[in-house]
């Protein structure tokens, strides 16, 4: 097993870091350019899942393996649904076979889509027919994961009569649902979202048009927990705008109670330890719109000795690992109590962390991020340090920078 010792860092944290673009938006876009040839993407991210979905799409042969990557299954379960004439199996890790996608597959068929399970009914491994869809019309619970909406969203444009989204329930996840519609709008696709139904119109066709996407905020937390954590601390990390599509640049909003100052320059982010906390904040913060950046703030209260009541949190049980439980586990080697549910995390404070402790990672790369920045107060080592190449391949150089 690979280990990373972290000593305990004793340097003010400082300086500068460029994290390439979101992970959330390159896979989105990769997928549209599929549709429209004459779309230009720059600043795609360099993370494995949209390296995963780069080699996918330019598969020639008839099976598609996208290991850990979630994202990649759902989005490309839909885009091999309307690619016509081809036949595909879509298959993924051990843990990727254990991870639900009946409820797309299910909204896929009643447009029409021909898949079958090859072994587990409503899980991957999946064969795929493509062939044109015909119907137009969707329903879906809208509790479950923005990924298996933003997969129809996504190829919708292209059906002939475009689609209309009806949601059954009330909506979570909203803010990567508004990405993907964002994305669309740039490409001067037509989309309303009135009640609980969302409609996408057919286009055909795209003018060469190329979007820039903007740095992952997720990748931004770990900066944030690390400025949090040391006094006169300040980074500097880009490209970020002050609008974002990305639901986790909440982050601001959330670490300021944390004692971190968010300033927004050119292009980047401006970051600074100003210590005034606000505890009563944590009381109860829903994370449903902005589940990614859990694991990040949980290390972070815990190194601070504060206490969190986070709840929203149903969608991190079939994420890479269960990370409810795998969060659990993890604070209370480090000498932590925490108590969890289905859907929430309660941690409570704690003045003791224990030194030199292995957090294992569980194949999942925000446990080996989030955790790092605790070696501002306790040495720590962190199990199978290379996970973080699935969205942040550079994440240890650039940990370094700011750090030693």
């Amino acid at each position: 097993m690979d280990l990373l010792k972290l000593e305990k860092i004793t340097k003010t944290v400082n300086g500068t870091v460029k994290i390439t673009g979101s992970k959330s938006e390159s896979n989105r876009l990769l997928i549209l350019q599929q549709f429209y040839s004459n779309l230009e993407i720059e600043n795609i991210s360099n993370s494995d899942d949209s390296e995963l979905m780069q080699k996918a799409l330019a598969n020639t042969t008839s099976k598609v393996n996208i290991g850990h990557a979630g994202t990649a299954m759902r989005f490309l379960t839909a885009y091999f649904s309307v690619k016509e004439n081809s036949e595909i199996v879509l298959t993924g890790s051990h843990r990727m076979k254990n991870r639900p996608v009946k409820i797309l597959v299910e909204a896929l068929r009643s447009l029409g889509a021909n898949i079958e399970y090859l072994e587990k009914d409503g899980y991957p491994p999946l064969k795929i027919k493509g062939q044109k869809l015909v119907d137009s019309f969707v329903e879906i619970d809208g509790g479950v994961s923005s990924q298996y909406i933003s997969a129809l969203l996504l190829i919708a444009p292209t059906l002939q009569n475009g689609l209309k989204l009806k949601f059954k329930g009330k909506v979570t996840s909203i803010p990567y649902i508004k990405m993907t519609l964002g994305l669309l709008q740039e490409l001067f696709i037509e989309s309303s979202w009135e009640g609980d139904t969302i409609t996408i119109l057919p286009k055909a066709n795209l003018e060469t048009k190329k979007v820039v996407i903007e740095s992952d905020w997720s990748s931004a937390s770990y900066y944030y927990s690390l400025v949090a954590l040391s006094k006169n601390a300040e980074v500097t990390i880009s490209s970020y705008k002050q609008n974002s599509l990305q639901g986790d640049s909440v982050l601001a909003e959330i670490y300021k109670n944390l004692g971190v100052e968010t300033t927004y320059k050119t292009n980047a982010l401006v970051l600074k330890n100003n210590s005034a906390i606000n505890t009563s904040y944590f009381e109860e913060l829903n994370l449903a719109s902005a589940p990614d950046i859990a694991q990040t703030i949980v290390a972070t209260c815990f190194g601070m000795g504060v206490a969190c009541y986070l709840t929203g949190l149903h969608t991190l049980k079939i994420k890479e690992t269960d990370r409810l439980v795998a969060l659990k586990n993890e604070i209370e080697k480090l000498g932590g109590k925490i108590e969890i549910t289905n859907e929430s995390l309660r941690l409570f404070p704690s003045e003791k962390i224990n030194k030199n402790i292995a957090i294992a990672t569980y194949d999942d790369h925000r446990m080996a991020m989030a955790f790092a920045p605790l070696a501002l107060k306790v040495p720590i080592v962190i199990e199978e340090p290379e996970v973080v190449s699935k969205s942040y391949p550079t994440f240890w150089l650039d940990f370094e920078k700011v750090t030693r």
